[in-house]
């Protein structure tokens, strides 16, 4: 009976111990003390762990980081009807993209380093580079369930906003050059391709590369570990070449 007792002791204190630890590394990454730490492990388990409620249902990040993308949207839009009064909803919805694209999210989520608190299956080489952006997501989420709007609204201002450029010079900074290079194109009635193929190399990670060709003359080439990467990493030279062309 004592031993038993002793037993729930110990464990009790482990279990404290644990979340103690982890407590105080969220509360260094967000600037506030979390009320419930088991949000916070929630947001940093991925889906290899193959967890599941009583319920039977998953449990992992992918539901927190759906809440994050809202809150993050709310947020940046208040922030952005505050700022610009003679912005229309147009333009608008064209800054906040600019603020939270996963450029900046990734950047974001790097420098916090949140792939240091996943709980996963996988090696940490076998994310892709959006890891980072939907790790920020989901804390976010975790934010917004522990703490409230408010602390929310204060966790975005401090580590995203206040990184952003004024908006003037945000109007000007390219997001993507695909889309940029395909409306330029469109516009000046040219034709263009991306030939896309996965590389067959002995690398341990898949490679695709890709061939723009405009007016069926190729203009460059890239390889990157996603499709969508390569394709923009090949518009981004496209367009470094022909940078005069397009803003005349």
């Amino acid at each position: 009976m004592m031993s038993k007792f002793l037993n729930k002791i110990f464990k009790n204190s482990r279990t404290s111990n644990k979340y103690g630890n982890f407590s105080s590394k969220i509360a260094n990454i967000i600037g506030m003390s979390p009320l419930d730490p088991l949000i916070y492990e929630l947001a940093f388990t991925h889906r290899s762990m193959n967890k599941v409620d009583q319920n039977g249902n998953p449990t992992n990040y992918e539901r927190l980081e759906f809440l994050g993308d809202a809150m993050l949207s709310s947020i940046i839009a208040s922030y952005l009807y505050l700022q610009v009064a003679n912005g229309d909803e147009g333009y608008l919805t064209k800054m906040r993209s600019k603020i939270v694209s996963r450029e900046n999210l990734n950047a974001l989520g790097k420098e916090l380093n949140l792939i240091s608190h996943v709980q996963s299956k996988m090696g940490n080489q076998q994310f892709g580079e959006n890891i980072h952006g939907n790790l920020l997501e989901s804390l976010i989420g975790a934010i917004y369930l522990d703490l409230g709007y408010p602390a929310c609204e204060r966790f975005i201002h401090e580590k995203l906003l206040s990184k952003v450029a004024d908006i003037e010079q945000l109007e000007t900074k390219i997001t993507s050059y695909k889309s940029l290079l395909i409306e330029w194109c469109q516009k000046k009635k040219h034709t263009f391709r991306f030939d896309t193929y996965e590389e067959d190399t002995a690398e341990e990670l898949k490679y695709f590369g890709v061939r723009l060709y405009i007016d069926a003359k190729l203009v460059s080439k890239a390889r990157a570990t996603s499709k969508k990467k390569a394709e923009e990493k090949a518009a981004q030279r496209a367009y470094f070449a022909l940078q005069e062309q397009i803003e005349k």
